[in-house]
């Protein structure tokens, strides 16, 4: 926005005002002149840019509500759990356009690992991602004593039975800035579907 309205400012005093062809200024009134057009340059150019701005964040937020419905109508149709861990790694990296890592947890235990992406957890990353379960906290990358894990991860506890873990791999240049609000609602639904899905074992179990 800046640059436009300088150069703006520049061809108006290079093309217009005597001498011509020349950023040099003869008439003082020509001074006021070349200002007033800098500051309504600037403004244009801010306003345009903040509508571009806004429309591209409208159209991320209008992808993500879709990614979210699309993900909550999918996973609760599920009718197994390998299912359900593959829907919600599918769901996040389509939000998040990152390396996904979906781990179920049994007795402190990685049972089932589903990865989306070309970035695989080390055994360090995985013991953290445990961490994260046990402690009930997101266990952010990159921070201290995590500095060289590349995923965050995020607990999915259930009032009994089988747990998970997601893992997102953010680029370290590109983190978004408050990743925590859509990856909680995943976290929610994922934990109420495992536990439906408990039920439902149970249930056929006594049944049989």
């Amino acid at each position: 926005s800046l640059c436009s309205a300088i150069l703006g400012a520049l061809a108006f005093n290079f093309f217009l005002t005597e001498p011509r062809y020349s950023l040099a200024v003869d008439d003082p009134a020509n001074i006021w002149a070349i200002g007033l057009l800098f500051v309504v340059g600037l403004i244009v150019s801010t306003v345009a840019f903040t509508s571009r701005q806004r429309a591209t964040e409208a159209t991320l937020l209008r992808r993500q509500a879709t990614v979210l419905q699309g993900y909550s109508r999918d996973v609760v149709a599920a009718n197994n759990t390998n299912a359900i861990v593959s829907i919600t790694s599918q769901a996040l990296a389509a939000l998040f356009q990152v390396p996904v890592v979906v781990m179920l947890v049994t007795e402190d235990r990685v049972v089932s690992l589903e990865q989306v992406g070309d970035v695989e957890p080390q055994e360090a990353e995985l013991e953290e991602a445990r961490s994260s379960l046990a402690t009930g906290t997101v266990v952010r990358s990159g921070v201290y004593p995590n500095l060289a894990s590349r995923f965050d991860f995020w607990p999915v506890e259930t009032a009994e039975g089988q747990k998970a873990v997601i893992g997102l791999a953010f680029d370290p240049d590109e983190r978004p800035s408050a990743p925590d609000a859509l990856v909680d609602i995943v976290v929610r639904v994922l934990g109420l579907v495992l536990e439906r899905q408990l039920v439902r074992r149970q249930t056929h179990g006594s049944d049989e």
